[in-house]
């Protein structure tokens, strides 16, 4: 960085800083933008015109599917299909898209085709909400997220609407085909199958070779992050000058996908023809990415199939995506640190750079209270619903995950249960290290340091 750019970015702290005085915070804003978008979709799909029976909808129900829409996630108390209206529907896959994007995403492309300028306070707000590494060009990385969202939402649709319009018919079909892209980009696993069978999801498609494709390949391109599509618009096939943080999010995405597709594949479906072994593989193993869909039941699945499941969904997709978790680059900076322990390296690398001790530290923070809301979750459900613990484990891990998986246990909870679902969902998406700084900004920071003494681990 060069003295310029210093004192540029010094100016422009001391002027956040002054600023968020006086106003909210950037990670205030982000939480409390996600809470408004969730209690308008809760009072919307409580009126009656969003049910198909023309009944009024419960507030807890709406509230848990408003948040489950908003946080991209997909569990669900009712049959999207055949509980929900289309003007439901419809608000649904508003919320879906405005979750998937985020709020503040939303919220600034709206201001900019108004014409109005984009403050520094606002330009800082996106930067915190889509992981950016710098205010600078910030508008312009935005502008770039909403055309690649629709383009490739509009693509996914396109592509998939002759198996839907063919089975269903052209309206229908369209609608469908359209609902699915957005639910798969957005990682969010709603799904208007119902119609066939309740909850049954994409199971009649497992061996459909468009839909597999397209949806695993919308979730993908959904989960890698704005970021990383931005890497790949400028730098093309260029590897070597990606970020480091691209590098890791496609390398370890790569893993994620390989690794346990090969255990699905010779020995959880290892007596499924080699056809639909395949296909049901792939996309049990895409699809814990945050995405929510399934192919195949899921208590069909092993226990040890179903602890794949939930690693997979706790750790999610990258920073600044449509996906949650508690991210990729999370899991991979612990791993390298890990190693760079064993190694008796000071440092964690990657591709020849170092990750800073403040990324470590976040990494293990986040870790450690991901993990907590997991496990303590699970073990309060349990004891609530009176349910085995690795079924409940298995609905909290995808709640926190903003995946959408279930065992068919989320509709026949009670209230207490569904709020802290609800609760976990919502901490899933904005992120709970987002809930902490907000909570924490305005706290004077301590300077002051205590004598250090050691301390055996291990």
């Amino acid at each position: 960085m060069t003295g310029k750019e210093k004192r540029q970015t010094y100016k422009m702290q001391n002027i956040l800083h002054t600023h968020t005085h006086k106003h909210f915070t950037p990670f205030q804003v982000i939480i409390l933008g996600f809470a408004g978008v969730i209690l308008l979709g809760t009072l919307l799909l409580m009126l009656p015109v969003s049910s198909q029976s023309g009944q009024p909808t419960s507030i807890i129900d709406a509230l848990f599917t408003s948040t489950s829409a908003v946080c991209v996630t997909g569990l669900i108390v009712f049959d999207t299909a055949t509980y929900w209206s289309v003007f439901g529907q419809a608000v649904i896959i508003i919320l879906i898209q405005i979750g998937g994007m985020g709020v503040i995403t939303v919220a600034s492309s709206i201001a900019m085709l108004s014409g109005k300028k984009i403050t520094l306070m606002q330009r800082s707000t996106i930067q915190e909400a889509l992981a950016a590494p710098k205010v600078g060009g910030i508008v312009r990385l935005t502008g770039f997220i909403i055309k690649t969202t629709l383009i490739t939402e509009i693509a996914g649709a396109v592509l998939m609407s002759p198996v839907f319009c063919k089975k269903f018919g052209i309206l229908r079909g369209i609608w469908m085909s359209l609902f699915h892209s957005i639910s798969a980009f957005c990682n969010a696993g709603f799904d208007l199958m119902g119609s066939n069978e309740k909850f049954s999801s994409l199971t009649f498609l497992a061996e459909n070779p468009v839909i597999n494709i397209v949806i695993m390949s919308l979730i993908i391109f959904g989960g890698i992050g704005f970021l990383t599509w931005d890497d790949i618009r400028t730098n093309k096939f260029h590897l070597k000058k990606y970020r480091m943080q691209s590098k890791i999010i496609l390398c370890t995405t790569a893993m994620l996908l390989l690794i346990p597709a090969l255990y699905f594949f010779f020995i959880e479906f290892r007596d499924e023809p080699i056809s639909r072994r395949i296909w049901t593989s792939l996309f049990q193993v895409v699809t814990p990415r945050t995405a929510g869909f399934n192919t195949v039941p899921l208590n069909t699945i092993s226990e040890a199939g179903l602890g794949i499941l939930i690693i997979l969904m706790l750790i999610g997709g990258a920073p600044g995506s449509t996906a949650g978790g508690m991210k990729i680059t999370t899991i991979a900076v612990m791993f390298k640190n890990s190693i760079s322990v064993f190694r008796k390296k000071e440092q964690a690398q990657f591709f020849g750079r170092s990750v800073s001790d403040d990324a470590v530290k976040s990494a293990a923070t986040i870790f450690l209270l991901y993990t907590s809301m997991f496990i303590s979750g699970g073990i309060v459900i349990s004891i609530i619903e009176d349910m085995p613990l690795t079924v409940c484990l298995f609905e909290t891990a995808s709640a926190i995950g903003t995946v959408g998986l279930s065992l068919g246990v989320t509709p026949t909870l009670c209230t207490a249960s569904k709020l802290i679902l609800a609760a976990l969902m919502y901490l899933g998406r904005v992120g709970g290290m987002t809930l902490v700084f907000a909570a924490l900004s305005s706290k004077t920071k301590n300077i002051s340091k205590y004598p250090q003494e050691k301390i055996i681990v291990g």
